[in-house]
């Protein structure tokens, strides 16, 4: 995100594991086939392929990699096309509703929208990396504010590369080369931070800390996980950032990592993980619950996957940035559940 946008890799060797729920006949992608394998052991919800839209281009419902993605309460799909800068918003299942933004620095202009949250009132923040800055909206795009300028101080932002949103309201922001996570009111009022350069113990790895924040994601209790660049690990956080705890490594088995770009936080609590050519799902302490995806272009399969979220009814969707596409599963559970 903040080094190299377009690195190529997945962490599954081949295709998802597959089962078919006996009673609708549904395919059930509910954990993938990697080497060491990431297969379910016990029935847990699976994951079934319902659709997708886009392809590569700048026209309505197009895309100019697809680079982070979140639903609002009513369904809506957001979706940051990161090279095209705009924003562009779907109903659930695809249709185009409606647009907004080009590049530059005005009000509602973005250089690079690489983050993208939908917070109180249905509204939708975006972190506009190269402008420093986040900008918010009305759901239909309305320009609202704006908060940052670049910077180390407090509202201040080098790279601000994702945003998430609390139920309260409460605003984060993955502020990457401060090396830093900023949460503020819903108008951008400054609350507090933790992490940054200056609190980094360089004698050790310091996993209390974060380091180079690439994306952030807040649960429906207020607690906040992160992901950093060039770590295969989740950390998890209070509202506030007292440490939690954290989990992974790198690797292609369970629970750990090739390169995970994109987080989210399901209604239950879940956690969701992008990670180049698979999803992994996660319970909120870190427990391993079920994979599924591997490389290629076809339904379920993932080009270089960053964002990720989880509509209130339990629908997963990825921003599947090479192959230009939203791809969306719903959950059902595997027979026995």
């Amino acid at each position: 995100m903040v080094i190299d946008l377009l690195t190529s890799g997945g962490c599954s060797k081949n295709a998802p594991g597959e089962e078919v729920n006996s009673t609708t006949g549904d395919r059930i992608v509910s954990g993938d086939a990697s080497a060491e394998g990431k297969h379910e052991e016990s029935p847990l919800p699976g994951y079934v392929y319902a659709g997708e839209w886009g392809k590569s281009g700048n026209g309505d419902g197009e895309f100019n990699h697809p680079f982070a993605v979140d639903v609002a309460a009513d369904g809506t799909v957001y979706v940051a096309d990161l090279l095209d800068c705009r924003v562009q918003y779907f109903t659930a299942t695809g249709s185009f509703l409606g647009e907004w933004g080009r590049k530059g620095k005005g009000p509602g202009r973005f250089a690079d929208p690489i983050g993208i949250a939908v917070g109180l009132n249905g509204n939708v923040y975006v972190a506009d990396r190269s402008n420093h800055r986040v900008q918010y909206f009305t759901p239909n795009g309305s320009f609202l504010g704006e908060w940052g300028k670049e910077g180390s101080g407090p509202g201040q932002f080098d790279f601000p590369v994702d945003v998430a949103a609390s139920r309260d309201g409460r605003v984060y922001v993955a502020d990457a080369k401060n090396w830093r996570i900023q949460y503020f009111t819903p108008g951008g009022s400054y609350l507090g931070e933790w992490g940054g350069k200056e609190r980094f113990d360089f004698s050790h790895d310091d996993p209390d800390n974060v380091r180079l924040p690439h994306a952030v994601a807040v649960a429906p209790n207020g607690d906040v996980y992160t992901l950093e660049m060039g770590k295969s690990i989740v950390k998890r956080f209070d509202e506030s950032g007292s440490f939690l705890g954290s989990w992974g490594r790198e690797g292609t088995g369970k629970s750990e990592f090739v390169g995970p770009a994109g987080l989210a936080v399901g209604p239950t609590g879940d956690v969701y993980v992008a990670d180049m050519a698979c999803v992994q799902r996660f319970t909120a302490e870190g427990s391993f619950l079920n994979a599924w995806g591997s490389s290629g272009s076809k339904p379920g399969e993932f080009e270089f996957l960053n964002g990720v979220a989880v509509s209130p009814n339990g629908f997963v969707y990825v921003a599947d940035t090479l192959n230009y596409r939203i791809q969306y599963f719903r959950p059902v559970p595997t027979e026995g559940n």
